[in-house]
């Protein structure tokens, strides 16, 4: 019998013009990627500084946890996840839904409609809906004058200022989830239909029992990858608010940027991450326990 790792070394002799193809992509995961990670690990157990660091303990941490504006930031950040993720989630399966129902032409121009804000940068987004949410010639306050309203300072007050982000997060469309629905809904065998049908199963029912429960892989990729990217959050705040008024928009990465780059306090921003990461690890276990399948 054969050693294992003789026999990766023969692979990858038999394989190595893929594994140079590779090679470039590997150096520069490793260079912009990984390494950073490690070292904002290791940052974070110290007063760190250009010239002569200190090693501190968990003393980063302490701070992060005793940190007023990191559970504001926490708060702010699981409020947007939770509003931004289910929603997203939901309205492209419900969208995925009506138009896998359509012809080959009518699917195709609302694939690249629903896509086109997917490849869109996030920055020209933002800079529209904060002219959108402009106090005294946005869109919004202008249409709330049709009706007698007054105009609402969306980004400019604690109580709405982050409910505006939200909102605008929620209407835009979930290009990638669209599509990845519209694939996975093309890849369900037809004779499951056929004997919902037979046993004089409607549409809806259809629907809700064959059509679910059959995307439920896809559906915990996409909740997976929504929530790792609202807990991301970073270029809407930037671009829109800044993390006001006071704090009522300041999420999680956006403090750690502020930590890092405005105070420079790298390794109390280090800290930051880690905790961040462990979050977000966190609720990636528990959706997937919830969300598997098993086949």
């Amino acid at each position: 019998m054969k050693r294992p790792n003789k026999n990766i070394i023969k692979d990858m002799k038999k394989n190595y013009s893929a594994y140079l193809f590779l090679l470039p992509k590997l150096i520069l995961f490793t260079l912009f990627i990984a390494i950073p990670v490690v070292w904002a690990f290791f940052i974070s157990f110290q007063k760190y500084k250009i010239f002569g660091s200190e090693f501190v303990g968990l003393d980063n941490y302490i701070e992060v946890f005793q940190s007023d504006a990191f559970r504001i930031a926490l708060k702010n950040t699981l409020l947007f996840t939770i509003v931004t993720v289910p929603f997203g989630v939901i309205s492209a399966l419900v969208l995925a839904s009506l138009i896998f129902e359509l012809g080959k032409i009518s699917q195709t121009l609302f694939r690249s409609a629903f896509y086109l804000p997917t490849v869109t940068s996030m920055v020209i987004i933002a800079m529209v809906w904060r002219w959108m949410y402009n106090y005294d010639f946005g869109l919004f306050n202008y249409v709330l004058g049709w009706f007698g309203a007054g105009p609402i300072n969306w980004l400019g007050q604690s109580s709405t200022a982050l409910w505006a982000l939200i909102i605008m997060q929620c209407l835009i469309p979930f290009g990638v989830g669209i599509i990845l629905y519209l694939a996975s809904m093309g890849a369900i065998s037809q004779s499951l239909y056929e004997a919902a049908r037979m046993d004089g199963a409607g549409k809806f029912k259809q629907w809700l029992y064959i059509t679910i429960p059959q995307l439920k892989p896809t559906t915990l990729y996409l909740v997976l990858l929504s929530t790792i990217g609202s807990f991301q959050v970073f270029t809407q705040i930037i671009m829109m608010t800044g993390g006001g008024p006071g704090n009522a928009t300041e999420t999680l990465v956006h403090l750690i940027y502020k930590t890092g780059f405005r105070d420079f306090e790298f390794g109390l921003a280090g800290a930051q991450s880690v905790v961040l990461f462990v979050i977000i690890l966190i609720f990636s276990v528990i959706q997937f326990r919830v969300l598997r399948h098993d086949e």
